[in-house]
Parts: C-alpha cells; structure tokens; sequence
C-alpha cells in the first residue's frame, strides 16, 4: 500500500489529447465570429482555466481587447464574454471527439496506481456538456477515474481549491498531502496547490510544449531536455513539487517518493 491514497488528474494534455490541442482551433474560429483575430498562442496562454474564465483572460489582453473594440464598436464586457462563451462551448463539443487519444502510458500508470490501492479523481477547465463526448471515448480505452469534477459544476474553478476539496469529498480521501495532484498548466497546479496537495507537472505532453508525439519525437535529446527544463521551470514558478515529461513518468516518481 502507498502512503499517497489518491491521484487526481487533469484531462487535456495529460491523460489524453497530447499536445492539447482540442480546444485551440474553437477559440480561434469562435473569435473569428466575432471579426476578431486571435492566434493559437492567444489560445494557449490562459489553458489551465475555466473556459469562461480562459474567454475573459484572452479579452483582457489588450491587442485581443483592441480587435473587439473595433469589430464590436464597443469594449469587451460581461456580455461580450458570455457571447463568446456560449459561441465556444458548442464548437468545442464539436471537434472535442477528435481529441480523446490517451497519452501513452496512462493506462501503465492507472494500473500501477490501482495495484497500490489508491483512488483516481479527475478535475478539468472543460465544461460538463464537453466532457459528456470525453468520458465514454476514454472508458473505451480503459480510462475511467473514480469521479470528475467540471469548471461548472461548482461556482468557483480554478485556480481556487474548491473542485479538489470536491474531490477528497467524493473519493473519501485525506489529508490532503496524502493526495497527488497532476496537471501539465500553470492554473491547474496552482488548484492542487491552494488545496494543499502534492503538485506534479507534465511539461512535455502538455499545452506549453505544444507538441504532437511525432514533433516531440523529432526533437533531439538536448532540445527535449532543454523544453523540459524550460518549462519545469514554469510549472514550479506556479507552485509543482515536481515535474515530469508525461504521466508515463508517475510510478518512477510516486517509488522515489516513497524511498
């Protein structure tokens, strides 16, 4: 038996949708909509968030918030950001299918951790609607964790700790620091942070390498270690205990813990 008893995982960019790409071309379509140009770099730099909360980021940069002004004659408010949203969520539901691969070695690792006796939870900045087209592609595959937890079914997201203390409610787990949180975006460790648990970043399957599996094969040993690095940086800036390339990586980090 380990002395963790759970494992709480992201969805996107960490057991599946390597690279995480699903939801960059709905945002770059949906503001298009709105005769707004947004880049997948745009996209990319609120993931982790509510996707609410990831459209109000993205209106607040000011060259986005500039394109609004003027396609909308008018600042983006409130109801800009709903407009959006409700815009979004739809096309995301769309194209999200396309996007359910498991990362390689999510399964080794589900089997590790069920060998040790512990609890899989899940939370994710994706809505309820798009993860009912998630849930049964991923069983399919053999990935079902104990519970899930959506960025609306509770009034507060991330980066706030209320979807993992969820989490400890639904699976029955405590204290926290027996709890393991693992995600590959900046506001998805700081929710495993604020909760108290111990935080594992993913920097190479993940929204900020960016990456398909065949383009991070193609890097080089010193590029992937250098991207590693990089962005291990980043995530531990944002508060991860540790950081690892892929959950492929877990059970090698949950032994040394344990040593």
């Amino acid at each position: 038996m380990s002395k963790f008893k759970a494992v709480i995982f992201d969805w996107a960019g960490t057991v599946i949708d390597f690279g995480s790409f699903a939801p960059m071309g709905a945002f770059v379509e949906t503001f298009a909509k709105f005769g707004v140009h947004v880049t997948i770099a745009d996209a990319r730099k609120p993931m982790g968030l509510p996707k609410r909360a990831h459209i109000s980021a993205m209106l607040s940069e000011p060259h986005i918030a500039a394109g609004w002004t003027s396609a909308q004659e008018a600042a983006p408010d409130e109801s800009a950001i709903d407009r959006v949203y409700d815009l979004f969520v739809p096309l995301n539901e769309e194209v999200v299918g396309d996007y359910c691969t498991l990362v390689p070695g999510t399964l080794e690792t589900v089997a590790y951790l069920r060998a040790k006796g512990m609890k899989i939870g899940s939370t994710t900045g994706y809505t309820r609607s798009i993860m009912e087209r998630v849930l049964p592609l991923a069983a399919e595959q053999g990935f079902a964790p104990e519970n899930l937890i959506c960025a609306d079914d509770l009034p507060l997201g991330r980066p706030t700790p209320i979807g993992m203390y969820k989490c400890f409610l639904d699976l029955m787990v405590y204290p926290a620091g027996a709890v393991i949180k693992v995600d590959d975006t900046e506001p998805g460790i700081a929710e495993g942070v604020a909760a108290g648990c111990v935080t594992v970043g993913l920097t190479l399957s993940g929204n900020e390498a960016g990456l398909t599996l065949p383009e991070l094969a193609a890097l080089s040993p010193n590029e992937r270690a250098a991207l590693h690095e990089k962005i291990g940086a980043k995530l531990k800036a944002a508060g991860a205990d540790h950081v690892i390339e892929t959950v492929a990586g877990l059970p090698q980090l949950i032994d040394m813990l344990e040593r």
